[in-house]
């Protein structure tokens, strides 16, 4: 299979048909290149508030209402983009009404025969927390495809390695990461997870990132980072685990060939067992050595 992981950049957007085209346009690149699954980012979705106009700029409260305010348009949109070109499609993610005035941090995920679902962001940023109105949603998402157990992770989630080994003990072999990072630092905090999460569960990660400047929504103004896709640095997989990584800061896809067949196998046959070996910890953390040093010698 090929999976196709966007960098994408949040636009000023002046109608819904504008919306569709743009969508439009990107979804039929990857497809046309041969991907069979799109990976939008984290926080893509906030253009969708440039739809209610100029009254949103600026105000973040306002962005976000007029954000979740569009949903089902772009849910609508996506459904029939994943149908039209026989794709699965994780939508970039958007915040929706979590109700008493908070809101939730979801994605769509959609399939070629109409059916759609969606994952949810677990674990909130400390700016999601003090600045902004988001909440947790449903646990950990895994979705079933024919290229087998996908998991999802938003952003942040990446970076805890419990929510990942859940849905590897679930049967994921793949992990989908939308991010969205303002600084070079917390694209790295989420790159590095990323990574690490490829290790220690032997699976192929899909990183996605938002890119470019958005001077009329301050929860996302800045966006930096890298689209790529890791792996296990063990057999099958290059030496370093990046299967692919796109330009910094570059709108576009970067696509990757993965073998689901390369993750059965090193999980079995690997130089390392980091998947099969995980249970072994428990037993070692009870067991905590405090070093007695000798004299010291002259």
């Amino acid at each position: 299979m090929k999976i196709a992981s966007a960098a994408y950049p949040i636009d000023w957007l002046a109608s819904p048909e504008a919306l569709r085209k743009k969508l439009a346009r990107w979804v039929a690149q990857a497809a046309q290149a041969g991907a069979d699954l799109l990976v939008f980012p984290e926080y893509g979705g906030m253009e969708w508030a440039s739809l209610a106009g100029e009254a949103v700029r600026g105000d973040q409260a306002a962005c976000t209402d007029a954000a979740a305010a569009q949903w089902d348009l772009a849910d609508g949109i996506l459904a029939a983009l994943a149908a039209d070109h026989g794709v699965h499609i994780l939508g970039p993610s958007a915040p929706v009404d979590g109700g008493n005035g908070t809101h939730i941090n979801r994605a769509g995920f959609y399939r070629p025969d109409g059916a759609r679902a969606h994952a949810d962001k677990q674990i909130m940023t400390q700016y999601e927390r003090d600045s902004w109105s988001l909440r947790a949603g449903d646990g950990p998402a895994l979705v079933e495809t024919p290229f087998g157990r996908i998991g999802i992770l938003i952003c942040y989630d990446s970076e805890f390695p419990l929510l990942a080994r859940a849905l590897a003990e679930a049967g994921a072999e793949i992990l989908l990461v939308p991010s969205c990072t303002d600084a070079l630092m917390g694209y790295h905090r989420v790159r590095v997870g990323c990574m690490a999460r490829a290790l220690e569960n032997q699976m192929v990660v899909v990183h996605s990132v938002t890119v470019g400047p958005v001077d009329w929504c301050p929860a996302v103004d800045e966006n930096h980072g890298a689209a790529a896709l890791y792996g296990p640095p063990d057999h099958g997989f290059p030496p370093d685990g990046v299967l692919m990584q796109g330009p910094m800061d570059t709108p576009g896809w970067t696509i990757a060939e993965v073998d689901i067949e390369a993750v059965r196998r090193v999980r079995r046959e690997g130089q390392v067992r980091n998947l099969t070996h995980w249970p072994e910890q428990a037993a070692r953390i009870p067991h905590v050595t405090f070093l007695q040093f000798g004299e010291a010698t002259p």
